[in-house]
């Protein structure tokens, strides 16, 4: 059955609307910050900066690697389902923390606001909610990794995954495009005004018709097993799971620096996008719709550039020199956001900058890591790449929100006060991106070098001949 184009688009397609459902509840809330520094929810960038982590904490704390062991023993239907399941409790309980349901006294409440006293307890259920949505999207990613090696491998497999990707990060594109305006911001008499929960009901939405999107394609699954001979999980031999594999994983150094190189650079992207929004209202003067528009031009651009780096990748190779010149790229674009004058234009061209390394990077990277690790465990070494990648996709967020309140003193408490004139500035911030780009291309060139020591074929094509 995967030899069928047809067929193998057509279960693509159905496992990235699921992603794209995902991607859109991971960003919908980017392009609101400002809404969330005032009444009733009240929060400052360290509180932000903490939500926006939150979605990774759980599986930081081994909920991923559960995650990965689940793939690889009870195979990918099962562990998509369960992620879809997953994602949507966590998404109803985020839903719940931001509602006045909950702000006025609701179920809950008096219990989160009886700790942690300095962060309000909209954050705390929120980011709750959103920690427990983000097992099932990380989950859901290992999952939609592993089913487009099972239907491409030795076929179209980076550009599979370009598509895979490209459509995911549409969904993100219509969050930061169409938030601002379901929220329906404005300033009226200097006092800013909007909805948090109308982008918040469509995502639940989305998250349900994903689930009904994964649900139709484990049927065409079944029935590639069953042409197959692989009627269950430990049917497959890919799919056979031994605790000892994860040593031979993580002592593989081509693993290691592939999987330092993801946490990096995912770590100067989706951190960034959190704050992408808000960075352009204070440098550039401009209301959440604008610079939500801007923004949502980085996810527009991969979605055109990513597929066509995959065919690349798939025709001639290079993915090693590829993973190098995003995170050039990658820097380049920070180092703009820090230095340019105030300017819409430079920041599109920054932005636009910032898209084409997000393109190069993901596209050469996933592919590459069926040829550092054996397939069998290959489950598992996915979610070892995402369990390192959380780490800073937890961290980096509130790090972020902490030195933006350490180089802007009194500006929280300014804004929480009503005052509309005072901005932040995020120059320093810009720079901690900046650097995590520096350190992405130096394990660039070490990547490369172990690739040209061990022979794992990261600059030669994907599909074979």
């Amino acid at each position: 059955m995967s030899n069928s184009k047809t067929a193998r688009w057509t279960a693509l397609g159905l496992i990235s609307f699921t992603m794209l459902s995902a991607y859109y509840f991971v960003d919908m809330i980017a392009p609101l910050a400002s809404l969330l520094e005032i009444k009733p929810y009240v929060w400052s960038p360290s509180d932000y900066g903490f939500f926006s982590g939150s979605e990774y904490m759980l599986n930081v704390l081994g909920f991923l690697i559960i995650s990965g062991i689940i793939l690889d023993k009870m195979g990918i239907r099962f562990t998509g389902l369960t992620a879809t399941i997953v994602m949507l409790l966590g998404g109803l309980i985020k839903l719940y923390g931001l509602s006045p349901y909950f702000y006025e006294g609701g179920f809950g409440y008096d219990f989160f606001n009886s700790f942690w006293i300095s962060m309000p307890a909209t954050a705390k259920m929120a980011s709750l909610g959103y920690s427990i949505f983000g097992i099932g999207v990380e989950m859901a990613g290992i999952t939609t990794s592993r089913t487009v090696v099972k239907w491409f491998k030795g076929k179209e497999m980076a550009l599979a995954m370009g598509m895979q990707l490209a459509t995911a990060r549409l969904g993100a594109s219509v969050a930061f495009f169409f938030s601002a305006d379901m929220a329906g911001v404005k300033v009226v008499d200097g006092i800013r005004t909007g909805n948090v929960l109308n982008p918040v009901y469509v995502g639940v939405a989305l998250i349900c018709i994903g689930f009904l999107s994964f649900l139709m394609y484990t049927f065409m699954d079944r029935k590639l097993d069953n042409q197959t001979g692989n009627s269950g999980p430990g049917a497959d031999p890919t799919e056979e799971f031994h605790l000892k594999d994860l040593a031979k994983i993580i002592t593989n150094r081509g693993f290691i620096l592939i999987s330092l190189l993801c946490v990096l650079f995912y770590s100067g992207v989706f951190p960034f996008l959190k704050y992408a929004v808000h960075m352009m209202q204070s440098k550039l003067g401009v209301e959440a719709q604008i610079a939500g528009k801007i923004s949502g031009l980085l996810p527009i651009g991969t979605i055109l550039l990513t597929p066509i780096i995959g065919y690349f990748l798939d025709k001639k190779g290079k993915g090693a020199s590829i993973m190098i010149y995003g995170a050039i790229l990658l820097t380049l674009a920070h180092l703009a956001f820090a230095f340019m004058p105030n300017s819409t234009v430079l920041a599109i061209i920054a932005i636009l900058i910032l898209g084409v390394a997000f393109s190069l990077v993901p596209a050469s990277m996933w592919p590459s890591v069926p040829k550092i690790v054996e397939e069998r465990y290959l489950g598992s070494a996915f979610a070892l790449v995402f369990f390192i990648q959380n780490i800073g996709l937890m961290f980096v967020p509130w790090f972020i929100g902490v030195v933006i309140e350490l180089v802007n003193p009194g500006v929280a408490e300014a804004i929480h006060n009503g005052d509309t004139t005072v901005v932040y500035n995020y120059t320093v911030p810009m720079l901690v991106f900046s650097s995590l780009g520096v350190i992405a291309i130096i394990l660039g060139f070490l990547l490369k070098r172990e690739d040209k020591l061990k022979n794992y074929g990261l600059e030669l094509p994907n599909k074979q001949t």
